[in-house]
């Protein structure tokens, strides 16, 4: 079992003080929008076995039956397939999808076909898998998540009251679901810029003025101004979190997370499609292949409780498996299952992870095959896969 040691990222939407505040140490001033634990090539977490300081990636592509068990290589292959974060969001992410794993696969296959440079900034696929993620609350937390029908959409821009918008709300009640809400993203995305600009700025300024159901889109648009993912925003499911609630995002749901500290999961991918809220590249032809065009309920999980006092957050994704003990003094030792490699982190209390303090914030990797025990009180997430 080996300590990890993690890299936060600097993002410019990232709290100044949410992950500090979790670690127990002083702000720097800056945004710490993510803390990576795992062996994504972009921020491997590192270990020290007693030889020097490792990237966890070249660890276990040393040897990944060792590290991460051969029933998960043969499933996934001689890597982690999941990466865990630390996230803290201070202003809203960029408005995405993702891909599944069969248009992932096309995706990237055509641009490698194309010799697209995997760093260009209008490329799309950086690698050929899909991108399912989790996120669950640590403190109350703001999300946008699929469709709103259409019909709700159309009553939320009607309200406004702002003439441009007329002809989405039309659009809205008008057509059938699919058709609409596809006709609709299609013209906000691909509006002549100024106009939609003009736009943006008079349905941000009535939400500021209405406020309510209608506040959150204020708010957006003051990070975003004149950014034509305000009004793709408000096609959305508003969401709110309590500590301990999650949401799953599959492939081709429209999302962005917008306020609050939590523990996400995800498939070990850097695939995403932008809609809006962002500065980067839109493809949106792409985009709109990939999007699924169907009002959904966000669908908000609560974990389900085991008799050892372990609570799963279940999805139906085998890359990753998230589960928290939540213990109390004097709660019994619990020995976690070890066929597969498991990343331990801890967000509060005093826990032990074998032989290891935990502390908020410390976390630990457990390689398969490893017997490893919990005691102490405190909170514990446990990600591992489905092997």
């Amino acid at each position: 079992m080996d300590r990890l040691a993690n890299t936060v990222r600097p993002y410019a939407w990232g709290s100044t003080t949410a992950i500090p505040t979790l670690l127990g140490i002083a702000p720097t001033g800056e945004p710490q929008a993510e803390m990576w634990l795992g062996a994504h090539p972009g921020a491997p977490s590192r270990i020290d076995r007693g030889t020097g300081d490792h990237a966890l990636s070249a660890v276990i592509d040393a040897d990944p039956e060792a590290e991460l068990g051969t029933p998960a290589v043969e499933k996934f292959g001689p890597r982690l397939p999941f990466l865990l974060k630390l996230l803290a969001a201070g202003a809203p992410l960029s408005l995405q999808v993702h891909p599944d794993l069969a248009q992932a696969k096309e995706g990237y296959a055509d641009e490698e076909h194309r010799h697209v440079p995997i760093d260009a900034p209008h490329r799309n696929y950086k690698d050929a898998n899909h991108k399912p993620e989790l996120i669950c609350a640590l403190t109350p937390f703001d999300g946008l998540c699929g469709f709103r029908t259409p019909a709700e959409s159309a009553d939320l821009l009607a309200s406004l009251e702002v003439d441009s918008l007329e002809p989405y709300v039309d659009i809205l009640r008008a057509r059938p679901e699919e058709a609409a809400l596809r006709e609709v993203l299609t013209a906000v995305l691909t509006a002549d810029p100024t106009e939609m600009k003009a736009t943006v700025t008079e349905a941000a300024a009535a939400a500021e003025r209405l406020g309510g159901a209608l506040a959150p889109y204020a708010s957006i648009a003051h990070h975003y101004p004149g950014d034509p993912g305000v009004i793709a925003a408000m096609l959305l499911n508003y969401v709110q979190l309590q500590p301990g609630e999650a949401l799953f995002l599959g492939a081709g749901i429209p999302h962005a997370y917008l306020n609050g500290l939590g523990v996400e999961i995800m498939a070990n991918s850097d695939n995403v499609l932008r809609c809006g809220l962002t500065p980067k590249h839109v493809d949106v032809p792409e985009l709109l292949r990939i999007v699924r065009f169907e009002a959904t309920e966000p669908g908000i999980l609560r974990p389900e409780a085991a008799p050892d006092g372990e609570e799963l957050y279940d999805t139906p994704i085998d890359e990753f498996r998230l589960s928290r003990y939540v213990r109390s003094e004097g709660s019994a030792p619990v020995r976690l299952p070890d066929a597969t490699a498991q990343i331990l982190l801890c967000t509060a209390g005093t826990p032990w992870a074998g032989e290891l303090a935990l502390a908020p914030g410390r976390s630990v990797f457990v390689p398969a095959g490893e017997t490893v025990e919990l005691t102490g009180p405190g909170k514990v997430f446990r990600a591992t896969v489905v092997a």
